[in-house]
């Protein structure tokens, strides 16, 4: 298919048509060089002046969990955990569990609630029924006591599981037919699409280079997929000869190789200098150090030798600090992803190793509160996008969905604004700019030139000039994949 884009712009630039043909651009050109060289089997689109730019990748998805966030009870808005466990039980009217199946909910953060999530709490609302809460940052399940002796956990004294208990929880809450959760994924791909998204690294706890060939294979054709590894994986991958950015088919490439080092800030996981709050001089007072330097430092070395690209969740300054550590030991290239807090000396040695972030602006919006609580006196360095920019270190934006909607311009407004529901924003000076925001959240993989790759996303408004509270909600009217739309509402 030979498609013509006509009168389109690029923000900040003029007017332009662009020809895409086999799925690339092969023509980039002002209209009036093109008039009357148009072939009659071109498919002509007018775009009405609408503006094109590369289309966007979310470089750190969760995409089953996306899928079953969107179809789980919102508890996000809940400022008590009596305020949540109202909400499940409202939702009870309507939406009974299949016989045997948990109540699921998704979204509480409890950082600041008053009162405590507690077992107790929700069978006294709730009854027998089961009933799990995953919390919004996925390090953190809240279970009902039925839903404890469910999973093999009667007797559990608080019902409030974390790290490694929870992730075996979310991962048994995913127990569906394969079927049922593809065509899931589908639907999220689609919603995804809609916003300009053309691909995206899965970092789903599962078998990936498994569960997407077979994808692949079924039909799905949504998204371009960068499958993400895991450790208990990673020594089959290995034996498979696979690595980092080969390709499994037309839109289907191995993606990095991913090892949690620390949990998460509202769960008070997240391993840091500093104790947190209210936790001083107990167990786990800094957090939790999931893996620790002599394990992280030999998994790196096996991965990196094989052309897997290391890629290290770590969210707390000592985490960040001892990622940094243990990736110049190795001496391989890697991502750091989140890095939510970074200590000022730590900021340019990721230029300096090589080393790109992946932070996700939105959480910012998320979790400016607690973090103003547990790491105060520190926020000036949490999320730290423009420190980090000016420290020469390659910034990766995008969303931890479902943590965050898989959105860019969810992303890139927080980016921008460090704003969200009308207050004022949180640490301005780490902002950066429009034009940085939109280059972070496509990664360099494709662009506007002849002989790129023709995906695209078309908006409505030019986003270099249209006022920043506009970014969040920017009207995507058609986005392409390789040269056919994936969303089109032209």
């Amino acid at each position: 298919m030979t498609t013509r884009l006509t009168n389109a712009r690029v923000p900040g630039g003029d007017p332009a048509d662009l020809l895409v043909d086999d799925g690339r651009i092969v023509e980039a050109a002002a209209p009036s060089a093109t008039a009357g060289e148009r072939s009659a089997s071109e498919e002509v689109i007018d775009l009405d002046g609408r503006y094109v730019l590369p289309g966007f990748w979310d470089d750190h998805v969760h995409l089953s969990q996306y899928a079953f966030a969107r179809r789980r009870i919102d508890v996000s808005g809940a400022a008590s955990a009596a305020e949540a466990a109202r909400i499940m039980h409202d939702a009870t009217a309507g939406r009974r569990p299949d016989a045997g199946q948990p109540l699921v909910g998704f979204g509480f953060r409890d950082g600041l609630w008053p009162d405590r999530p507690t077992a107790a709490l929700l069978d006294s609302v709730l009854g027998d029924l089961p009933v799990v809460l995953v919390s919004g940052d996925l390090h953190c399940c809240w279970l009902s006591s039925s839903a404890l002796s469910r999973f093999g956990l009667t007797g559990h004294p608080s019902g409030i599981l974390r790290e490694e208990q929870a992730f075996l929880v979310t991962v048994a809450l995913q127990d569906v037919p394969e079927e049922t959760l593809d065509s899931w994924v589908e639907d999220a791909a689609l919603a995804a699409a809609a916003r300009g998204v053309v691909g995206v690294v899965d970092f789903e706890m599962t078998d990936n280079l498994t569960v997407w060939p077979r994808r692949f294979a079924a039909g799905f054709d949504t998204l371009r997929i960068a499958a993400g590894v895991y450790t208990e994986y990673l020594e089959t991958a290995i034996a498979a000869g696979h690595y980092t950015g080969e390709a499994l088919g037309p839109q289907l490439t191995v993606g990095p190789y991913k090892v949690l080092m620390d949990g998460s800030l509202n769960t008070r996981t997240a391993y840091c200098v500093d104790e947190y709050p209210g936790l001083e001089e107990t167990a786990g007072s800094r957090g939790v150090l999931s893996v620790p330097p002599s394990q992280l430092i030999p998994l790196l070395r096996r991965a990196s030798a094989a052309g897997l690209l290391p890629a290290v969740h770590a969210i707390g300054d000592e985490a960040n600090r001892l990622a940094l550590d243990a990736f110049e030991t190795v001496g391989c290239a890697g991502r750091i992803e989140h890095a939510q807090l970074v200590r000022e000396v730590d900021l340019p040695r990721f230029a300096a190793l090589g080393i790109s972030v992946s932070v996700q602006p939105e959480h910012a919006m998320d979790d400016r509160d607690v973090a103003d609580h547990y790491w105060a006196g520190r926020t000036d360095r949490a999320f730290a996008l423009r420190s980090l920019r000016e420290a020469g270190a390659r910034l990766i934006l995008d969303s931890d969905a479902p943590v965050a909607p898989l959105d860019p311009w969810v992303g890139i407004a927080a980016a921008v604004s460090r704003s969200r529901d009308g207050r004022p924003p949180w640490h301005p000076e780490q902002s950066i700019g429009v034009a940085e925001a939109i280059l972070a959240s496509n990664h360099d993989r494709a662009g506007l030139a002849v002989g790129e790759t023709a995906d695209l996303v078309v908006v409505d408004l030019d986003p270099l000039t249209v006022p920043v509270d506009r970014l969040r909600t920017m009207p995507v009217a058609a986005t392409m994949l390789a040269g056919r739309w994936t969303y089109n509402r032209l």
